[in-house]
């Protein structure tokens, strides 16, 4: 099959992007992996830097591995912005979109025909390397990956397959000397471009257990999860940000929740029904933290409610983000 062809099957199938390369080892991003791992820039964080002898290794995924075929698929939609008592989610957790992908990355598999294997948002490949060698991408400074035609609002996934495709040709384009992303950083989590220090990063401490430094926390505003800071200044995502500015948000996405709800809800319900959020070991304490946080951070009538019950939680964490919640109510009080 050509890359002509796949494309356009691709197309048929509603990927965004799509591209293949050969089977073969990431040893550049094995190397990176590494080096930064040895700095300390990943924290607490495993997902696929947790085992780069395997997240590197296409060629290991599947017996007789021929092709990595990468696609991406754009989540980019309009939507509102959190009102008083609500929470900010980054716009790729609105909805499961990494289920839409895998479903169609199946369907891809099934029309190539042979054997073939499906990853989306798994540990076991580094899905960002193979879609800058296949050309669906290239590496941003703030580390994304970034297309030509839908920016870095998209998710990525991967099909490993026995049958032998026409490689893409990389993606020939860059960032030139925009350093939009890196200014616009509130913590200066990417004050080295292309190198992102996830101790510094938003997305990195609501996604992470124990308490967050005073600065993250003020930096996080109404966030809840996530953080879209460098893709919003992203010269990049213009485009489709205007293709897709009159679109009507899906009946099924979340852009907002309910502060409320995070804080009273029974733990198990509310971590069940946010399962597309990575929350460590399940533990609804994190999404309380978090949204205790948003809470000091965009105190309303009646706020102080919610927080004063956890001034009294055995947890010293959800103690002390209580406790600053409360603080900031009183220091916007007359």
């Amino acid at each position: 099959m050509t890359t002509d062809e796949l494309r356009q099957l691709g197309e048929e199938l509603g990927l965004d992007v799509v591209g293949a390369a050969v089977a073969a080892p990431y040893e550049e991003t094995e190397r990176y992996i590494r080096e930064r791992r040895e700095r300390g820039l990943f924290g607490s964080m495993r997902f696929t830097m947790a085992r780069p002898d395997v997240s590197c290794h296409p060629e290991t995924l599947l017996e007789g591995a021929r092709t990595v075929v990468s696609a991406a698929l754009c989540y980019y939609a309009p939507g509102p912005s959190p009102g008083p008592g609500e929470g900010r989610l980054p716009r790729y957790a609105w909805r499961d979109h990494y289920a839409v992908l895998r479903e169609r990355l199946e369907e891809l598999g099934r029309r190539l025909g042979g054997s073939y294997r499906v990853l989306v948002d798994a540990n076991h490949h580094v899905d960002r390397a193979g879609a800058e060698r296949s050309g669906v991408g290239f590496i941003g400074k703030n580390t994304m990956l970034i297309t030509r035609t839908h920016g870095s609002w998209v998710v990525l996934g991967t099909l490993i397959t026995a049958v032998e495709l026409e490689p893409t040709a990389p993606l020939d384009a860059g960032c030139g000397s925009c350093t939009l992303c890196i200014d616009a950083c509130p913590t200066g989590a990417l004050d080295e471009p292309g190198v992102l220090d996830a101790t510094r990063c938003l997305a990195y401490w609501t996604q992470t257990a124990g308490e967050m430094p005073d600065d993250v926390m003020d930096a996080l505003e109404d966030r809840v999860y996530g953080c879209d800071i460098c893709q919003d200044v992203c010269p990049w995502n213009r485009g489709v940000e205007k293709r897709r500015a009159a679109e009507q948000l899906p009946e099924d996405a979340h852009p907002v929740v309910s502060l409320v709800d995070w804080l009273q809800r029974d733990g198990r319900e509310l971590v069940s029904e946010h399962e597309r959020l990575f929350v460590p070991r399940k533990d609804p304490r994190w999404l309380r933290r978090n949204a205790l946080v948003a809470l000091g951070n965009h105190p309303g009538p009646g706020h102080e409610r919610l927080a004063e019950p956890f001034v009294h939680d055995d947890d010293p964490v959800l103690r002390s983000a209580a406790e600053r919640a409360l603080a900031r109510r009183a220091e916007r009080v007359p």
